[in-house]
């Protein structure tokens, strides 16, 4: 029986898995490290641990200068520690002299004193060192004469190096003590925060001066070890720096730990080399560097304890977990962590940003949605319920009190009904009721015959203005939606755009720095931040070239060899004096470019048009021309078609399409005035990269493409800017090939010759008939044409664009360089 059991009980406990009791073990672990950094860091034991050390710190063997400025910045930082601090002081200074527990106490007192009498220094962090400098100098001056001493000029100079120190030391453990604090987390440290950190560790082992393990002195073991752990997290140049100020604290502690200054700069310079090793190689560093200054300054004799020390160093630092050695690297600026870091709060950053943009998008969307949603009812169905609330009203005012209401209502609804509509029709369309049969058909069948038909025309002129207010809404309320959901998509695009990382081209950095250094191009610098096709984006920063011209004459064209596509100079910084730098960015051209020509003049030879042009860059590799027509002439048409440019080239440059963006325009325009002026627009945007071209012409004359010898002819019949609010506005698109000549003229121009009947087949000659492509020649000869043929006469404003679609061609030919980029 007791065999069974046995048995049994082995059985159960080789059934536990192995992986149950990692996670038990790990969860302990992760339990015990939570419990400890409370009991630490905010229970406030650790500044027990830095006090006791701080209070038995000595400099010199005589002078004790850290225990009163810690006192001092935890008094400002975490009074609610004082007293935990006070105690571990005490304690401390106690293990070391009964007259230094008295000097630590004295000073503190005075401190407290002190610190009440300078209340005229309002700033607090002005008036601590202030105050500690004199509570250490009147502290040890009291010392002095109540311990019996003789007043000495090296006891007046010992008094005032301590003072000195003391305040100095303040200042450094003000910007030290908060990185106890886990309740002011912070993203990075400054190097100076680091400084001091270091300083503050390094006073903490001046306290363990003395302790010793088997003739091992625990100072060296534990500033070893905190020398590994900086230059592994941080590498050679803090790690270095760690080594001097660690070796200088200790070597003023004890003037025999001198030596330890060269031992720790070295090994920390030589550890911060060999960091790509991992652990093993910055321990090397310091096992290396503990053999050199061992035998250089000692000999033989203490090389044995000297190693002993180091290697246990590096036993504690083997043993350290990678996760506390990540987690220091993260506050260290320099360091791939805290790069990552970094870029990690940047990334979340940009998606916060991102998303609100998207959920204002959705809102738009939303908005949108909500406008566009009409009623559930036909156009038939709500015009037919229009009808029935304005005959119910007539019918309240005239029928009412009728003594044959009945008759007609009940027993003869449909016929009444139905002469009440046929009226009320005749008097929308005509104002009054011109009808003479249905006015004697209505006579014969209603007994107040008169009273209702002039009811009904006296009312019919509101159902009408009602009628077209709800048009007017309608349509409004689909502008409005329309252009809510232009808005959407703008943010939405915006949205994806902030959400796009930054690639990295390390490696296609390096191949064209190479690939320029062989052929000969001195460049210090390449960043590379888009490689997509059509839209690459370069800088480099090269030596300065006193005006050559070698970015665009040697590196554009390389750069168009080894990427595959035309690269152009978009912006170049040269210095100003011979010894500088010059910074190029390089960007992607466009297939296409424009060669633009206008003329224009204003109605008899005057100064003010009422026409405006515009020639823009709209981004997206788009190019747009315009020309608007204000109505009439003189200062007020100028401004009119002024303002639909300037407004056309805002919401155009903002991303919105270009359909919604014209009616928007033209909302705008309508609501903005009372007055019958409105404009024109002819627009035209060519895209650059394939050269398609949209033309949207909004009251405007026709355009004209001529290729060759044949010209092609657009038109719309659209009316003008701002004459109605729901037009619908029809885009054509072409397809331009290079050599085109794209020709768009206000009506002064295409109407400009009174005496020719068909002005289409006229302006298609001359344009035919034109023996040069010059864009400008182009407009100067057809304005001089059509004044000429009007006998000098300017009857009009006058205003023709004339644009040339040409393929573009680099200024310097591609430099082969792929031999390079193997």
């Amino acid at each position: 029986m007791m065999e069974r059991l046995e048995r049994k009980a082995v059985n159960q406990m080789a059934e536990v898995p192995l992986s149950r009791t990692r996670t038990t073990v790990s969860q302990w672990l992760q339990r015990f490290t939570v419990r400890l950094s409370h009991l630490l860091f905010q229970q406030g034991f650790l500044f027990l641990i830095i006090g006791f050390l701080l209070g038995r710190a000595l400099i010199l063997t005589k002078m004790t200068p850290f225990a009163l400025p810690f006192f001092s910045a935890i008094y400002l930082l975490r009074r609610d520690k004082l007293g935990f601090v006070f105690i571990a002081l005490f304690a401390g200074s106690l293990t070391v002299s009964f007259y230094t527990s008295l000097f630590i106490v004295a000073s503190i007192v005075m401190f407290l004193v002190f610190y009440r009498l300078f209340y005229w220094i309002d700033a607090p962090l002005k008036r601590l060192p202030v105050v500690v400098f004199f509570a250490s100098a009147f502290a040890k001056t009291a010392m002095i004469y109540t311990w019996g001493h003789e007043w000495t000029v090296y006891e007046g100079m010992t008094m005032f190096i301590e003072a000195g120190l003391a305040s100095i030391l303040t200042l450094i453990f003000l910007q030290s003590v908060p990185l106890f604090d886990h309740q002011k987390y912070k993203q990075t440290l400054k190097p100076e925060e680091v400084i001091s950190f270091v300083i503050l560790i390094s006073s903490m082992l001046t306290g363990m001066v003395g302790w010793s393990m088997y003739s091992l002195s625990l100072e060296h073991i534990a500033s070893r070890y905190l020398l590994l752990l900086f230059a592994f997290v941080a590498g050679a140049t803090v790690g270095s720096t760690v080594g001097v100020v660690t070796g200088l604290i200790l070597s003023l502690a004890n003037v025999s730990n001198l030596y330890q200054m060269s031992l720790l700069a070295f090994a920390g310079l030589l550890g911060g080399l060999l960091k790509e090793g991992k652990k093993l190689g910055v321990s090397f560093g310091l096992v290396v560097a503990t053999l050199l200054i061992a035998l250089y300054s000692q000999g033989t004799t203490n090389i044995v304890p000297n190693v002993v020390e180091s290697l246990c160093a590096v036993l504690l630092f083997l043993m350290t977990p990678q996760s506390l050695t990540s987690k220091m690297a993260k506050y260290v600026p320099g360091t791939v962590e805290h790069t990552n870091e970094q870029q990690q709060y940047v990334r979340k950053i940009r998606d916060v940003t991102a998303q609100r943009v998207e959920q204002f998008s959705h809102v738009f969307q939303a908005l949108s949605k909500s406008f566009s949603s009409y009623s559930v009812l036909t156009h038939e169905e709500e015009e037919e319920r229009e009808i029935d609330y304005f005959l119910s009203d007539v019918a309240a005012k005239t029928c009412q009190t009728c003594f044959k209401k009945d008759q007609c209502w009940v027993n003869h609804f449909d016929k009444t009904y139905d002469y009440m509509k046929k009226i009320m029709q005749e008097a929308s369309e005509n104002d009054q009721i011109v009808n003479a049969k249905l006015l004697r058909e209505w006579n014969k069948h209603c007994v107040k015959a008169n009273k209702v038909v002039q009811m009904i025309e006296k009312n019919v002129s509101f159902y009408k203005a009602n009628k077209k207010l709800k048009q007017q809404m309608k349509e409004s309320r689909r502008l409005v939606a329309e252009q809510l959901l232009g808005v959407s998509q703008v943010m939405e695009d915006f949205a994806k755009e902030i959400q796009k990382e930054r690639e990295n081209y390390y490696v296609q950095e390096e191949q064209i720095l190479h690939a320029l250094q062989q052929f000969g191009v001195d460049v210090n610098d390449v960043e590379i931040y888009s490689l997509d096709k059509g839209n690459v984006d370069i800088e480099m920063v090269i030596p300065y070239c006193d005006g050559r011209g070698e970015c665009e004459k040697l590196i554009a064209p390389m750069l168009s060899d080894i990427l595959g596509e035309t690269i152009v100079v978009k912006r170049e910084d040269c210095s100003t004096y011979p010894n500088g730098d010059c910074r190029v960015a390089f960007s992607s051209s466009k297939a296409f470019v424009i060669d633009t020509g206008v003329a224009y003049v204003a109605k008899g030879g005057g100064f003010i048009s009422g026409d405006s042009y515009a020639m823009m860059e709209i981004g997206g590799g788009k190019y747009a021309l315009a020309i608007s027509d204000g109505m009439g002439n003189g200062e007020r048409a100028h401004y009119e078609s002024k303002e639909t440019l300037k407004l056309l080239q805002k919401i155009l440059q903002s991303g919105i399409e270009e359909r919604i963006a014209i009616k928007s325009i033209n909302s705008i325009l309508a609501l903005r005035t009372t007055e019958e002026i409105f404009s024109t627009l002819d627009l035209a945007i060519v895209d650059l990269q394939n050269a398609t071209t949209k033309f949207l012409k909004v009251g405007s004359s026709p355009s004209f493409i001529k290729r060759g010898n044949n010209v092609m002819k657009i038109e719309s019949s659209n009316l003008p800017i701002g004459i109605i609010t729901g037009v619908e506005f029809e885009v054509f698109e072409e397809q331009l090939k290079a050599g085109d000549l794209l020709i768009m003229m206000s009506d002064g121009i295409f109407d400009g010759v009174s005496h020719i009947e068909n002005h289409d087949v006229w302006i298609k000659r001359k344009i035919k008939e034109l023996k040069t492509n010059d864009p400008q020649e182009v407009s100067e000869l057809l304005l001089e044409e059509v004044i000429r043929l009007n006998g000098g006469e300017i009857e009009d404003d006058m205003t023709i664009v004339v644009a040339r679609i040409k393929h573009n061609t680099p200024k310097w030919a591609v430099i082969p360089a792929y031999q390079y980029m193997k």
